[in-house]
């Protein structure tokens, strides 16, 4: 199952992973907030001998790492790796030992017993509580389960599902809403713990933070890394964060948690969420819409999370239809919790607020073609994301439609982030054209939500064989291949997630079509 390169040999808890090097031995690094593996490397060059020939790894899966010769490698827990077995040798960069038993490589020495036993029965456990998949999606859904169980780390004392080991170990605000989704099914209290750290981490004025990580939260530009801001500047042009900008990510949580209770009703969660998610859609509107127009705006590049798209070609703010049509969305969910509690004053007037904002946008940023992002004439998905309200006028429903399922959009491996038609199309640079779960899921539900039930169903099953056939859960792929784009992570967490969802739904719609069929004859 694991291969070392792209999927290291990790644990639940870990920062270790043990990957291959290019010569053939094993290295070990830890993964650290915005460090590279290449500089937190723990121990490199290993490799294992016996009777004056090299052990070679046979197979490497989620409980072990087995060599020739009977040796094997395991986590004793999260910090300690070691090795097992009867007359070897392990050789590394500035040292050796006998494996003769349990040789401790990283982590403080110790009698252990039973150390491949427990860890079995870790993921055993674990996989136990997969949700159930198509038989075709099974290997890359055990896959996907598997990445999400070795990106839980903590952080500040709390267990965080981070987007990747590789480059990515925090927990990043939408991520963590597409992570509980998949989490729902076997782990609600997990799912509801990964919204809590980040409202947990609310500021006073509602903003909730970008990332919480290990040495606090991002919250602002003067939160981010100097890489990232000289990034930026490159990108934007000039010098765009000059000023403090509050930094934070799409405005998902009252979606997430109204997922969450769909399929493990809490409502002492819902009271406890309640305010917080209000201060947080009062957030985009006082703080984020500075042209007062009544439509928010992003003022950074990464609380879009959509860091790279050509929008931002033009400056370090823009309009894109998508902010407008979560914020209409979360005005629904907001209804659904308050319901829920009692609350229906609050319900019916968040409803109103919920029309209201899409009747704007249709007014505002509706061309009689497409929604327009002011200042960027890219045409990327987000010009349908409006579809996501659910509460679209059916012409122009229909006019989007249409669009999703023209050339520009529509492939076998639909949705590209730049319409293939688009002159700034380019098939691996993130988000200029790479397909990313995260939009096709989106659109899925905004496609269901506004009545096109089988262009949903076509999309999903789409997405499902590209990842299916893919070789892997990616951060983004290529359009026109199929496979890894650029430099693209490997082992992402909301890719892994929504797959996985996804392939849940699939198991569930083709269970129950023979049971509606039946009903409607």
């Amino acid at each position: 199952m694991l291969d070392l390169r792209e999927r290291p040999f990790t644990d639940r808890g870990s920062r270790l992973l043990v990957m291959a090097a290019d010569d053939g031995s094993l290295w070990i690094a830890e993964a650290r907030y915005e460090t590279r593996l290449s500089e937190t490397t723990v121990l490199k060059g290993l490799r294992l001998f016996a009777d004056g020939e090299e052990l070679r790894v046979r197979r490497a899966l989620p409980d072990r790492v087995e060599f020739d010769g009977g040796v094997a490698m395991a986590f004793a827990d999260a910090e300690t790796i070691v090795l097992l077995g009867d007359g070897a040798r392990a050789v590394w960069d500035g040292g050796e030992a006998a494996v003769t038993g349990c040789l401790t490589l990283v982590g403080e020495p110790g009698e252990r017993k039973g150390v491949l036993e427990a860890a079995a029965a870790r993921w055993d456990s674990w996989f136990a509580r997969m949700p159930e998949v198509p038989d075709d999606l099974r290997e890359r859904a055990r896959q996907a389960w598997w990445t999400l169980a070795v990106n839980l780390v903590d952080i500040r004392g709390r267990e965080s599902l981070i987007p990747s080991k590789y480059g990515y170990v925090g927990l990043w605000n939408w991520d963590s809403y597409f992570h509980a989704i998949a989490l729902r099914h076997a782990d609600p209290a997990l799912a509801r713990e990964q919204i809590r750290i980040l409202l947990d981490n609310q500021r006073p004025d509602g903003l909730i933070p970008d990332v919480v990580h290990d040495h606090g939260v991002l919250s602002e530009t003067t939160d981010l890394p100097r890489s990232d801001l000289a990034r930026l500047a490159q990108h934007v042009g000039g010098e765009p964060n000059r000023d403090v900008v509050p930094v934070t990510k799409p405005p998902l949580t009252a979606w997430a948690v109204w997922k969450i209770h769909e399929v493990d009703p809490d409502l002492g969660f819902l009271a406890e969420v309640y305010e917080p998610l209000v201060r947080s859609q009062r957030w985009w509107f006082a703080c984020s819409d500075p042209d007062g127009d009544g439509l928010a705006e992003y003022l950074h590049p990464y609380s879009s999370g959509l860091d790279d798209s050509p929008i931002w070609d033009h400056g370090p703010r823009a309009e894109p239809p998508d902010l407008n049509s979560y914020l209409a969305l979360q005005y629904d969910r907001l209804a659904d919790i308050a319901a829920a509690l009692g609350r229906d004053d609050d319900a019916a007037r968040w409803r109103e607020a919920a029309q209201a904002l899409v009747d704007l946008m249709v007014e505002r940023r509706w061309n009689g073609t497409r929604f327009v992002t002011p200042g960027a004439e890219v045409r990327t998905p987000l010009d349908l994301m409006p579809l996501f309200t659910g509460r679209l006028p059916a012409e122009i429903a229909g006019r989007l439609v249409a669009d999703l399922t023209s050339p520009s959009f529509w492939a076998e491996r639909p949705v590209p982030t730049v319409a293939f038609d688009d002159p700034g199309f380019d098939q691996d640079a993130m988000w200029r054209g790479p397909v990313w779960l995260n939009v096709n899921y989106l659109l899925i539900e905004g496609l269901r939500r506004s009545g096109h039930q089988d262009v949903a169903a076509e999309l999903a099953a789409r997405t499902l064989a590209m990842v299916r056939d893919g070789g892997g859960l990616y951060e983004y792929w290529n359009p026109l291949t199929g496979r890894r784009a650029g430099r693209a992570t490997s082992g992402f967490g909301w890719s892994s997630a929504l797959f996985l969802d996804l392939a849940q739904e699939c198991l569930r719609a083709s269970s129950n079509a023979p049971a509606a069929s039946a009903g409607n004859s």
